[in-house]
This record gives structure tokens, C-alpha cells and sequence, in this order.
């Protein structure tokens, strides 16, 4: 179940991402609002790059394994949350 938990924590990550660049470019917020938008979505951008990294990692694995399947999990806890 881990995997359908990464890819909720990632999907929801894109989509809060797509929600803070949608509020930027509308150009509604103040300058404060904004900066504070725009860290935010770097920190989301940087998890959901993580993720990524993360997959691929394991995709790898899987690949150099070759007929001995095998599965690690690289997830961090922290990610997890």
C-alpha cells in the first residue's frame, strides 16, 4: 500500500502546486501574499521532485535486479507525511 500512498501524496503535491501557480498568475495577491506563495511552492516543487527521484531509484533497482525481481522502498519518512 505504500505505493498507492506515494502516488496520493505526490498527485495531491502537483495539484496544490497547479493551485499556487494559478493564484500567482492571476496577479490578485499582495506582495506578501505572493512571496509567501511562491516559497511554498518551491518546497512543493522540491517534494515532488523528490518523489520522482525517489521512483526512479526504484525503477533501477528493479531494472538492474533483472530476473530476480526485487523491491526497496526509498521513501523517506519524512515524505511520508
Amino acid at each position: 500500500m505504500a505505493e498507492s500512498k506515494t502516488k496520493l501524496n505526490f498527485e495531491k503535491c502537483i495539484k496544490d502546486l497547479e493551485q499556487i501557480a494559478n493564484e500567482l498568475e492571476k496577479g490578485d495577491l499582495d506582495l506578501e501574499e505572493s512571496v509567501s506563495k511562491f516559497e511554498e511552492g518551491m518546497k512543493l516543487s522540491k517534494k515532488c521532485n523528490d518523489f520522482l527521484e525517489n521512483a526512479e531509484k526504484r525503477i533501477s533497482i528493479l531494472l538492474k535486479d533483472g530476473d530476480n525481481i526485487k523491491e526497496e522502498n526509498f521513501i523517506e519518512s519524512n515524505e511520508e507525511e
